[in-house]
């Protein structure tokens, strides 16, 4: 096995180092990649590669993906609208922005990823996922399953088990969608309920959906075994050699250019910053002593940043000078408990030596941490 992914990968380097015009040389019809990487950052990466470098007119492909626990948001969605922050940061969840629109998806290694990259004139979703259906029918005919209108596979009639998202280029077009074999059902409707209270976006938002495992349906099951079904049936209707030619998308020798696109997948400012505008207008209920206060907040948020920050605080419960600092510091900063905390940190050590002062400083800014 470890000879034939060398030979895998030195074949694919042929390719893809050989100038468009001589793709005529290699393999036609279709192309089937696997990625060794379970690093959701890595995979996208690939796909945006593949998007831009190979000559799709030439020859289709299929890139099948596994991404270890992550959160995945569409290009015009809100993270704090879809997801809950606070648990992915205690669960250790990666967050990441595709290129592509549609909603947000869970991944884990008991979940699929299948993209299939085309000329924009021979994009047909449907086919993709009829294709899929077809696979899995062979693999396990009893199964009950079919493609919706609104391009989702469901299983039993009822239970979604793929959901679908594509990128149209001006020439090159990608279709990728998920598949449920065994993921773990109560992290993802976890981490994919938001906790945000007065959120208002004018952000693509998710359609909830009921979910189920194909393990559910059959035990036997697993995801490597419905990668090979899947791929198999597209090598049928391509007709070619039934190839799965393995890649490590950090090799740059074969990717040139691939480290740019992971970094650039990761930074903040697109992952936060790409976030299109909203605003948070809510109530922090804070327990002081023996009484609860009721502090309004209003928030404009764009490009990841505060644009806009009122904190109706009670009169005389801090300073006014100290209100003013702290307000003028979240203006322009990143909409982020990192780098709140950093400020409010720092902020601190300029306030008078008073210890119920530092009381109800630290009781704001936790509040207005946990916003975030």
């Amino acid at each position: 096995m470890v000879l034939q992914s060398l030979k895998n990968c030195l074949w694919l380097s042929c390719i893809l180092r050989t100038p468009k015009a001589c793709f005529r040389s290699t393999a036609s019809g279709g192309l089937i990649i696997q990625s060794v990487s379970n690093d959701v950052y890595q995979n996208l990466a690939v796909e945006d590669w593949i998007h831009d470098h190979m000559d799709l007119e030439k020859q289709q492909v299929l890139f099948l993906w596994r991404n270890s626990p992550a959160v995945v948001i569409g290009r015009h969605q809100n993270p704090w609208q879809e997801c809950n922050l606070r648990l992915l940061r205690q669960k250790n969840i990666k967050l990441a922005r595709r290129r592509s629109g549609g909603g947000t998806v869970y991944h884990d290694l008991g979940n699929i990823n299948l993209t299939f990259f085309t000329t924009r004139k021979k994009y047909q979703r449907m086919e993709n996922l009829k294709l899929i259906v077809k696979a899995l029918k062979a693999l396990r005919p009893q199964l009950d399953i079919h493609v919706t209108d609104r391009y989702d596979i469901l299983l039993d009639r009822q239970y979604k088990i793929s959901g679908t998202a594509a990128k149209l280029g001006r020439t090159s077009a990608y279709h990728h969608c998920t598949l449920l074999c065994n993921a773990d059902k109560f992290v993802l409707s976890s981490v994919l309920k938001s906790p945000y209270k007065g959120l208002k976006s004018n952000a693509t938002p998710s359609v909830p959906a009921l979910v189920k495992n194909l393990f559910e349906e059959d035990p036997s099951l697993t995801p490597e075994m419905l990668l090979d079904a899947i791929a198999k049936e597209y090598a049928a209707q391509h007709q070619i050699d039934y190839h799965i030619t393995v890649i490590n998308p950090a090799d740059e020798t074969l990717l040139p250019g691939i480290s740019n696109k992971t970094k650039e997948l990761q930074t903040w400012e697109w992952v936060y910053g790409k976030t299109p505008k909203f605003s948070v207008s809510t109530s922090l209920n804070m327990t002081y002593k023996d009484s609860v206060l009721d502090v309004k907040v209003n928030i404009d948020v764009k490009h990841g940043r505060i644009e806009v920050c009122n904190i109706d605080l009670p009169e005389q419960w801090l300073p006014p000078g100290l209100y003013s600092e702290l307000v003028k510091n979240l203006t322009g900063s990143k909409f982020c408990p990192n780098e709140t905390t950093t400020l409010v940190t720092t902020l601190l050590r300029v306030c008078p030596q008073d210890d119920e002062l530092h009381s109800r400083w630290s009781l704001l800014c936790e509040n207005m941490i946990m916003l975030m």
